[in-house]
């Protein structure tokens, strides 16, 4: 696939990394042009560094990997209200969550997905990767970590093929939990993992192991 990806942070560097090794063609765009050059040379795999607008213009699925303040000004550089993204999976990986604390930061009943759909007309937005850290994407299974399940929302069951494909590239498991209108329930998790883990606990521990029906039959 030809992937784009806004932003060069953590998150940016461990899954460019871990899709250029599967083979993929990846550019990085991001606010600064220094930036995404340094990272494309780090990942290497023939890694492009590009301007925003060129990074997601006819690709094949496009990362939007920023902090969720700065998801408007890096799709506005992108051109998406333009309609560059029009049918191009957009993989939400954001938490707009209160630092230490996870509380959401966005409106009552809203979700930082649907935000995100709003300000990328046309976009296939599959909210996707943000339940992890950066760090669980550079070391595969056979590495020592074990697979992991990456719950996805998305409308568009071609969008989530697409991200599911790149789910299992980097040794995850995609599992669609719905359309985005369920997508603030995952954004919620989220928030409960990242304040109990600023407070000390472990949030494993407070998750009930319960077996699958599949796994019982």
């Amino acid at each position: 696939m030809r992937i784009g990806i806004l932003g060069t942070g953590t998150l940016a560097a461990a899954l460019g990394e871990g899709w250029a090794r599967a083979g993929h063609e990846v550019a990085i765009g991001g606010r600064s042009s220094v930036g995404a050059e340094n990272l494309a040379e780090r990942l290497g795999h023939g890694v492009l560094a590009l301007s925003p607008r060129e990074a997601v213009t006819g690709r094949d699925a496009v990362l939007l990997a920023v902090t969720w303040d700065g998801v408007e000004d890096m799709l506005e550089l992108a051109g998406a209200s333009d309609g560059v993204l029009e049918g191009t999976p957009l993989i939400d990986p954001t938490n707009a969550v209160t630092h230490g604390v996870g509380a959401l930061l966005t409106g009552y009943g809203e979700s930082m997905a649907s935000r995100i759909a709003e300000l990328a007309p046309g976009a296939h937005v599959v909210k996707a990767f943000h339940l992890f850290p950066a760090d669980q994407w550079t070391s595969s299974p056979v590495g020592g970590r074990s697979p992991v399940t990456v719950a996805m929302c998305g409308d568009d069951a071609a969008a989530l093929g697409v991200v599911g494909e790149l789910v299992r590239d980097v040794g995850g498991t995609p599992a669609t939990l719905g359309a985005l209108d369920r997508v603030r329930q995952l954004e919620e998790v989220a928030g409960f993992v990242i304040g109990l883990a600023f407070a000390g606990f472990d949030p494993n521990s407070a998750i009930p192991r319960v077996p699958s029906p599949a796994a019982t039959n």
